[in-house]
């Protein structure tokens, strides 16, 4: 497996929060509001130039949104599925695989020592 790159930073929080977040970053950062994949949540991707850095999601369960801390994970874009998939396993780390609707994009959930949540994606 290697890492390439940080791909975006997630922020989860309740509507109200996020749509003021979303201003700030168009308004204030600049950023453009673009094409965000039919996921359950709801929310919005926040572009700089062709890549969504920001993706901003609306807590589906607002006791989540309001005892939770903003900033939900970071993904890293990868190399290597099959690898990684084979180190967590031999490492017995805890994780989740999905996929991006509409997308050939494979996505590993999982947390750090520290608890950090992270976003491992495969296939941009």
């Amino acid at each position: 497996m290697s890492v390439t790159r940080i791909d975006h930073l997630n922020v989860t929080s309740s509507e109200g929060l996020i749509e003021r977040c979303r201003a700030f970053y168009i308004e204030v950062l600049g950023l453009t509001e673009g094409p965000r994949p039919p996921f359950r949540s709801r929310g919005y991707w926040l572009y700089a130039g062709e890549a969504p850095i920001v993706h901003l999601t609306i807590a589906a369960d607002e006791r989540v949104a309001t005892n939770a801390a903003p900033l939900d994970h970071v993904a890293l874009a990868c190399n290597g599925l099959d690898e990684t998939l084979a180190r967590l396993e031999q490492h017995a780390i805890a994780h989740e695989i999905d996929r991006v609707p509409g997308s050939d994009v494979a996505q590993i959930f999982l947390h750090d020592p520290a608890g950090v949540a992270l976003e491992l994606n495969f296939g941009k």
